[in-house]
């Protein structure tokens, strides 16, 4: 069971989104008041369009560039749940400018807006591509320096850098987390889901992006959620800004994906053919290991492998499994 202060108001950027649509179901569940601002670029408000109607959330359906009307309606808030990015890295090759604007300046809007409406809590979702190509080892919260190799890794580290001058300078309260691959059954993207849609397409061959050798950390957006409530109420004290990586101790790599997929639909014989080429797309990052022993040390650990997970999301994603977020979830 995930606990945390009830009678806290908060405010989440990307609400509609994958993850932010499942922390809106477990606040709801908890009776919390919750105020959802997206601009549905990258999401639909499917998952929260009930919400709304019963009027349990408050939902805008704006940009975090519209400063005007982002401070208007963050008043009143306790704590900001900045979820709101660009996640389609790819796309960043092709719009330059999608991660300055929904990344960097959307956070700097959100900082300004926390500081005239005297919000000090802030928890910011960030992430491994921060850390650049991974050489040897596994990347702690004090690697560096910090070399990214996308425009989605080099926003987050500028919003990063924002957060902390905010917190130096303005009293300001952040819990930063860099995340592993978050996969669960809400996901529009990412390798599994991408694996799942191509096979449904042509269940004899798979088209596998790269050369099939990368390796990342995958969890659970249910283990990822509690890891932030977690963090966020045994950390209370920071020192701030609280920089911690988010995930599993462990990792799965593309070819294994590849065969959990290929079980869990039930097919046999899938022959596959790889792009040949060293990043599955530009700006990928093919191996990523995080260090999570900061946060085990605060006493949180994920409770199931990358595997397991990476079988889990699968099996939601094919309609074998159903799941909903809430207040009475076991961890």
């Amino acid at each position: 069971m995930i606990s945390f202060h009830k009678k806290k108001k908060w405010f989440i950027t990307g609400g509609a989104g994958f993850i932010g649509s499942h922390a809106v179901d477990l606040l709801v569940s908890a009776g919390c008041q919750v105020t959802v601002y997206d601009n549905l670029s990258l999401s639909t408000d499917r998952y929260i369009k009930d919400y709304v109607k019963k009027g349990k959330i408050r939902f805008y359906k704006r940009d975090l560039l519209d400063f005007r009307y982002l401070n208007k309606v963050i008043a009143g808030c306790d704590v900001v749940w900045h979820l709101a990015a660009n996640t389609d890295i790819p796309g960043g090759v092709l719009k330059h400018r999608i991660d300055l604007d929904n990344d960097v300046i959307a956070t700097f809007n959100v900082l300004e807006a926390m500081v005239k409406n005297d919000i000090k809590d802030i928890l910011f979702a960030s992430t491994g591509a921060v850390y650049g190509e991974s050489i040897k080892g596994t990347f702690r919260e004090n690697s560096g320096p910090l070399i990214p190799l996308s425009l989605y890794g080099a926003g987050k580290i500028a919003s990063e850098a924002f957060i902390s001058a905010y917190c130096s300078l303005f009293g300001i309260k952040a819990w930063i987390f860099r995340f592993g691959n978050v996969i669960g059954d809400r996901i529009s993207h990412g390798a599994i889901y991408d694996f799942i849609h191509k096979l449904k397409k042509n269940k004899k061959t798979l088209e596998i992006l790269g050369k099939g050798i990368g390796e990342k950390n995958y969890f659970l957006v249910e283990e990822c959620i509690h890891g932030m409530l977690f963090t966020y109420h045994k950390a209370s004290k920071g020192p701030f800004p609280y920089l911690i990586n988010l995930g599993t101790d462990s990792t799965s790599k593309v070819m294994k994906i590849v065969r959990i997929v290929i079980e869990e639909m039930g097919l046999s014989n899938v022959k596959y053919h790889f792009t040949g080429t060293e990043r599955g797309w530009p700006g990928d990052q093919p191996v990523v290991l995080l260090d999570t022993s900061k946060i085990h040390k605060l006493g949180w650990f994920a409770k199931r492998t990358s595997d397991e997970a990476v079988r889990i999301a699968t099996r939601r994603l094919l309609g074998k499994e159903k799941f909903k977020l809430s207040i009475d979830t076991k961890f």
